[in-house]
């Protein structure tokens, strides 16, 4: 690859800070603006997308392979499963070379006499960027709203649709969470207002259709900026949900459905630490609570006596090695989602005490409980993936386990599952973990000898799970020879809610631990190559590479660091910036000396030297509210400053997009193959051409 072209260099202006009798000057400070206007910075973007673009140029005819085989795998024209929800059965369609679905609905499963609901095409035709992130109908089937986002900000404005007439109502929603939730007499919509310096929500607004949006009645304002705010409604829609959630404590407030003038009240208590998951299903509040237990319980209670735990009763006690996920509830049966050893698993309850387990053969999976509206509905429908299965649904007979497979995603060109192989390792990490390894490779490709590439893909954090699933995208690096990896690091739930306390707070180092010690055990044991070993994590994943970069750069050969979390510290010491105060559960508050020094010892920003480091593609969206643009903009100015080797360092910035960057089925696919052409450009086979 070439290395004559010259990088942007960006000017130093010194910004001096201090807390806790500790100073520290950030020299690129200045490339914060809120507004995103100042012409100084977009030029130093614009900058390094041009040197981005220019150190690509040699691999464009590959990126145009890559681009175009991905394309090639997906199904031009293509439907959902259809779902029935109250009279209607719905569904979502693509075809041809569209960006967007349209969405339908019919009286019966077959779909005839289909009525077209919206068009996603048509609404994002003069938008470079649209996302669309709820569609309800309105009790009475009469009303369609839907919410829209056309800067990747996650500022959403609702609509409302006669969906005989085809008509927009003249009612309009502004500087929502996009998500509404209507009340049982169709005219009443409840949505969450965002603050727009935070972009936090924390108001819940009634809307009644006909009325301008200044008229709205506020009903209720969260006061802890730590607090996430959601709005459901009960399985027997009797009542609306206000959903709220820091990382270590729920809290639900309950509104009677069919009175939605009245007010909002506590369920629970809110107590710190308590979190839980709950569900309404006639004269009983089902709940999956971590109270006196770590890894959850379910219990059950009456109205009168949910909010006194004295009188809860057990319906699934407490297990040591076994993660309560998820809760789903039928006339007949109750599904639980539980996980053992990173592996998940369906047990189907009756209400009389009986149950059985649904699982699948793959030796490492994902499965998941899907849109169930029906709870009348003798089956469960469900979703499944494995590294080497494409996405599948089936649905699943309550009483008896069969499963239907209703539909699998068709993968073109010559694929066959048969063709490839998936491993689930368990490696030991320094401190004597074993840290869950997922492994994908084409068998002909693949000899266990360390000459495959290896890429290794990690996240670790939230108790997010990152779970083996299929990616049609992936099959052209494995084409390729390459091994795929996901490591299935602390900071996740993968083995239960002790694997993600071990990887937040104080003890965020085992994150990077863990995966640099799975990089240096797949070498040994060959899986790959020592100097063909790529690594790529995106958003709290980015700051994971950038630990990773810190600690071990000389283990990988390129990583690829996508909207990344790198300025720890000092985003977490400023409330302004949006998501902060949320954050402190996960990573401390800085404004405590404790978590000040712990973040201060990982922080990516922070802990940049005079050192070599890895090849680099680092990717942001000038529109992202959850890790803003400024962060990986100012990473990429001071590594470029400090790093004493020859390596690429490439940044580039998608104007139009935010935190998920480009919208549609098939603009995303040119972000992937710049990360998998700079991967490919690196081997040394490639660099000796």
């Amino acid at each position: 690859m070439t290395k004559a072209l010259t990088p942007p260099v960006a000017k130093k202006v010194p910004h001096n800070m201090e807390i806790h009798g500790h100073q520290r000057t950030d020299n690129y400070y200045w490339m914060r603006d809120d507004k995103r206007q100042n012409e100084e910075v977009l030029s130093h973007l614009k900058a390094e997308n041009s040197y981005c673009e220019a150190v690509m140029k040699p691999y464009s005819a590959l990126q145009d392979t890559l681009f175009t085989e991905m394309k090639g795998r997906i199904v031009k024209d293509d439907s959902s499963v259809p779902v029935k929800d109250g009279r209607y059965w719905y569904t979502n369609e693509v075809s041809g070379e569209e960006e967007y679905g349209r969405h339908y609905r019919g009286l019966n499963e077959a779909m005839d006499s289909k009525e077209l609901l919206l068009d996603v095409n048509e609404l994002a035709k003069d938008h470079e960027f649209y996302d669309l992130a709820e569609l309800m109908v309105s009790p009475d089937d009469q009303l369609l709203a839907y919410c829209e986002d056309t800067d990747g900000r996650r500022i959403y404005t609702t609509r409302f649709k006669d969906i005989a007439n085809n008509t927009l109502l003249e009612d309009v929603l502004i500087e929502t969470e996009g998500q509404i939730v209507w009340g049982n007499d169709n005219k009443s919509v409840f949505y969450v207002k965002k603050d727009l310096q935070t972009l936090l929500g924390f108001q819940v607004y009634r809307h009644i259709l006909g009325t301008p949006q200044s008229d709205d009645v506020l009903v209720y304002e969260e006061l802890d900026r730590q607090f996430y705010m959601g709005l459901g409604k009960s399985r027997d829609e009797s009542q609306i949900f206000i959903y709220l959630s820091s990382t270590e404590t729920s809290d639900i407030l309950f509104l009677d459905a069919n009175n939605p003038c009245g007010e909002f009240k506590p369920l629970l208590t809110r107590q710190e630490g308590h979190e839980y998951g709950l569900e309404k299903f006639g004269d009983y509040y089902y709940l999956l609570t971590n109270s006196d237990a770590k890894n959850f319980r379910m219990v059950r209670a009456t109205a009168e006596d949910i909010n006194d735990p004295t009188k809860w009763e057990e319906v699934i006690a407490h297990r040591e090695q076994v993660l309560l996920e998820g809760l789903e509830l039928f006339d007949s049966h109750f599904v639980i989602t539980e996980r053992e050893r990173g592996q998940i698993r369906f047990v189907i309850h009756d209400y009389q005490g009986s149950s059985y387990q649904l699982g699948f053969e793959d030796e490492c999976y994902y499965a998941g409980v899907a849109y169930n509206p029906e709870p009348s509905a003798t089956r469960v429908r469900i979703s499944y993936s494995s590294l080497t299965t494409p996405s599948s649904v089936y649905d699943c007979d309550l009483a008896t386990g069969q499963k239907t497979l209703k539909k699998q995603v068709q993968v073109l060109g010559d694929f066959s599952p048969a063709d490839y192989a998936s491993e689930r390792l368990h490696i030991t990490a320094r401190d004597g973990k074993k840290v869950p390894v997922s492994i994908v490779y084409k068998k002909s490709l693949f000899n266990k000898d360390g000459t495959n590439p290896l890429l290794q893909y990690g996240y670790g954090a939230y108790g997010y799970t990152i779970d083996p699933i299929f990616s049609s995208s992936i099959l052209s690096l494995l084409d390729r020879g390459f091994v795929y990896v996901i490591a299935h690091i602390r900071g996740s739930e993968m083995l239960g809610r002790q694997w993600y306390e071990h990887g937040k707070k104080a003890y965020k180092e085992n994150s990077f631990n863990d995966f640099v010690d799975v990089t240096r055990a797949l070498v040994k044991q060959q899986y790959g190559a020592s100097d063909k070993i790529f690594a790529s994590g995106g958003s709290a994943g980015g700051l994971l590479m950038g630990a990773v970069m810190n600690q071990a750069p000389e283990l990988y050969q390129g990583i690829g660091c996508h909207v990344p979390f790198l300025d720890v510290l000092t985003t977490m010491l400023d409330e302004t910036i949006p998501l902060t105060t949320n954050e402190y559960d996960e990573w401390g508050n800085p404004n405590d000396k404790q978590y000040y020094d712990v973040i201060l010892s990982y922080s990516p920003y922070d802990n940049l030297t005079a050192k070599s480091y890895p090849n680099t593609l680092v990717t942001t969206g000038l529109h992202d509210s959850q890790v803003q643009y400024w962060e990986p903009m100012k990473w990429v100015a001071k590594l470029r400053e400090l790093k004493t080797d020859n390596n690429l360092l490439v940044f580039k910035t998608d104007m139009d997009s935010g935190h998920g960057g480009a919208s549609g089925r098939f603009k995303s696919l040119h972000e992937k193959a710049l990360e998998m052409a700079f991967f490919i450009s690196l081997l040394p086979e490639r660099q000796a051409d």
